[in-house]
């Protein structure tokens, strides 16, 4: 049986946490991160912060294997999902996948209907009963705080929607699976001011009930929707803690240096 096709026992340890424990990974020669340790707690919002090109996404990726879908990359140490290495021989990367949502910088609706996008994860997982598709597009629309917005219009195309609705969209179609754990590669980059806002809104509604890791360059977003925050730098993990210290008394003068903007 796969590593991860069973069940974890909530009993012992709490639904979506994450470890990273002496973490490296590597682009063929290339080595883009270095012996990165991280406890990610659950039902949080975990913050990523660093300059371009850190390792940051990287991280973020490997978190669910996405990484895998590039040639040549490779991995060292272990990233454990409910005390389960993911990286552990035989484990089920689509039902990874399920367990762990991702949402990217760009949104990225298929050209199709709302209720299409939405249930297009429960029907490739062999949902085929409509009231039960009906019932996971209704939910994760509602999680989504896009339910009211879309609901008359579900067999429209996703592509009318505006851009934060779209993200929005994503966000539903990655919550229709049921994830313990939602990874945001900075989701609100491209949006407006009042489209991140929903977004932000909606990542504080969510963390009650799922684990949340988000890649944001917005220091001020990091400030506002996280609980903690980990800083990257050359590939490093330079250091990680509760946003507010981190924000208020770093102990590394690299993050000092990042978070006053003297670099990066």
């Amino acid at each position: 049986m796969s590593a991860l096709a069973v069940e974890p026992d909530t009993s012992s340890v709490a639904t979506g946490t994450i470890e990273a424990v002496d973490f490296s990974f590597f682009y063929g020669k290339k080595q883009a991160l270095f012996n990165v340790s991280l406890a990610i707690e659950p039902h949080s919002v975990t913050a990523l912060i660093g300059p371009s090109g850190c390792g940051k996404s990287t991280f973020l990726r490997s978190i669910n294997r996405m990484n895998d879908t590039i040639p040549g990359t490779r991995q060292e140490g272990s990233i454990l999902l409910d005390g389960t290495d993911v990286y552990a021989r035989g484990t089920d990367v689509v039902a990874l996948r399920q367990r762990v949502g991702m949402v990217f910088q760009r949104w990225n609706p298929f050209p199709a209907s709302i209720y299409d996008n939405v249930t297009y994860g429960p029907r490739i997982n062999g949902v085929t009963s409509r009231a039960q598709l009906d019932e996971f597009a209704e939910d994760a629309l509602r999680r989504a705080a896009l339910w009211d917005e879309v609901k008359d219009r579900l067999r429209r195309s996703a592509l009318g929607l505006s851009g934060g609705q779209q993200q929005r969209l994503c966000i539903a179609r990655a919550l229709a699976n049921r994830p313990e754990v939602l990874l945001l590669d900075e989701p609100a980059s491209a949006l407006d001011p009042i489209a991140t806002r929903k977004i932000e809104q909606l990542l504080h509604e969510l963390k009650s009930e799922l684990t949340i890791v988000i890649v944001t360059h917005n220091l001020q977003q990091a400030a506002r929707i996280s609980t903690r925050t980990a800083f990257f730098f050359l590939g490093e993990l330079v250091e990680a803690d509760s946003t507010d210290r981190m924000f208020t008394r770093p102990r590394e003068d690299r993050t000092e240096a990042y978070i006053t903007g003297r670099f990066g």
